[in-house]
């Protein structure tokens, strides 16, 4: 259960904004961290990655890693230390492939162990940070010790009524403000707070 009195949400207008927070909270993390990135698609995911990326001094451009499943890249923490990123996107993770008996955890912790990631979520090194979009269905059974950020993207009335009932039906929009919503969750983030 997550303790959503710790959370902090922000709205971030632009692109730019997201990319800046990203960058913010990289400057905060320690190796060991694990984040996991929620929201819809279009959401700004892999915008607050990049930034994530910048704020580790990565050098390489942060893109999504759909199709890769996940991207290792290396850059320096703050401090000047060596930082391994570990950029995971779960989206495709824990298809319906399941044998006889096996759960949905069950699932996704195969296939992490197929491409040889169970190991480094499950306890990262000490100059290892994973970021993770798309992982909150796998959340408790990977990271205990974790930091999630949620972004909602805004909506946009269509102005359609098709119940008549004067609710307009809403759709999800690319344009307009962010809500993040940082949750810190375990005894790692206990004093954790966003410069």
């Amino acid at each position: 259960m997550n303790d959503t009195s710790r959370s902090i949400t922000i709205d971030v207008p632009t692109d730019d904004d997201m990319r800046a927070l990203g960058e913010r909270v990289a400057r905060q993390v320690h190796g060991g961290d694990v984040l996991l990135l929620s929201g819809p698609l279009g959401a700004g995911k892999t915008t607050f990655a990049q930034g994530f990326g910048r704020g580790l001094g990565i050098g390489e451009p942060i893109v999504s890693p759909t199709f890769t499943i996940a991207r290792e890249l290396d850059g320096r923490f703050p401090d000047g230390a060596p930082a391994h990123l570990v950029h995971v996107d779960a989206y495709r993770l824990g298809g319906s492939a399941y044998a006889p008996g096996q759960d949905a955890i069950g699932r996704l912790l195969d296939e992490l162990e197929s491409l040889g990631l169970d190991e480094e979520l499950e306890d990262p090194s000490a100059n290892t940070v994973i970021l993770m979009e798309w992982g909150e269905q796998m959340a408790a059974a990977l990271a205990p010790q974790r930091l999630e950020i949620h972004i909602d993207r805004p909506l946009r009335s269509s102005g359609h009524d098709p119940a008549g009932d004067g609710d307009a039906d809403d759709e999800l929009t690319s344009d307009g403000t962010r809500v993040v919503t940082l949750v810190p969750v375990g005894a790692r983030w206990d004093s954790w707070t966003i410069d």
